[in-house]
């Protein structure tokens, strides 16, 4: 087993639910061995409280996060990547940065729970179900053995993740 400690991007347009969900499930689960950031091509204002609230109940960090730009990861000095995911169909379509060091990107669509009209219920359930599918690619990805299995191998299962239960329209397509 290796010690280092791989640099995880995920980005979605407005970096308030999605993105921010696998941000803080992976630094929890993955923890020693993944660090994960998150990040948006639009990023809103803040994060979206049901997003936090939905951390809370699963027991995962849900406090200090922020809404950021994808450009504070692509600038000088910033983290070095190992792996991007976007979260979200609008994101994955969107041209992105160059990003240092070439890193291994995928697509791991889940439906935006923030979309969700309803009753305070429904938007919670939402919310749940999202944090379940990434949850899943999450676990998924941890488990693959980062340092014995080539790039070419490596790029084909993460992208698999991507297809998981729950997948948006776009990885669905994608398979």
């Amino acid at each position: 087993m290796t010690d280092k400690t791989y640099n995880v991007l995920f980005l979605c347009t407005g970096n308030s639910a999605r993105s921010i969900l696998a941000e803080s499930i992976l630094n929890k689960e993955g923890a020693g061995r993944f660090r994960a950031f998150s990040a948006g091509s639009q990023p809103k204002d803040k994060v979206n409280p049901h997003a936090l609230k939905e951390l809370d109940a699963l027991g995962y960090p849900s406090t200090g996060f922020s809404s950021k730009s994808w450009v504070v990861f692509a600038k000088p000095g910033a983290p070095e990547m190992n792996f991007i995911f976007t979260v979200c169909d609008s994101a994955a379509g969107e041209a992105c940065p160059v990003w240092i060091g070439h890193p291994m990107t995928a697509h791991w669509g889940v439906e935006d729970p923030a979309a969700v009209v309803g009753s305070e219920v429904d938007i919670q359930r939402a919310f749940a179900q999202a944090a379940r599918f990434l949850k899943n690619r999450i676990t998924a990805f941890i488990n693959l053995p980062l340092a014995s299995i080539d790039r070419m191998a490596l790029e084909q299962h993460v992208r698999q993740i991507g297809s998981l239960e729950g997948a948006s329209v776009i990885s669905a397509k994608a398979e």
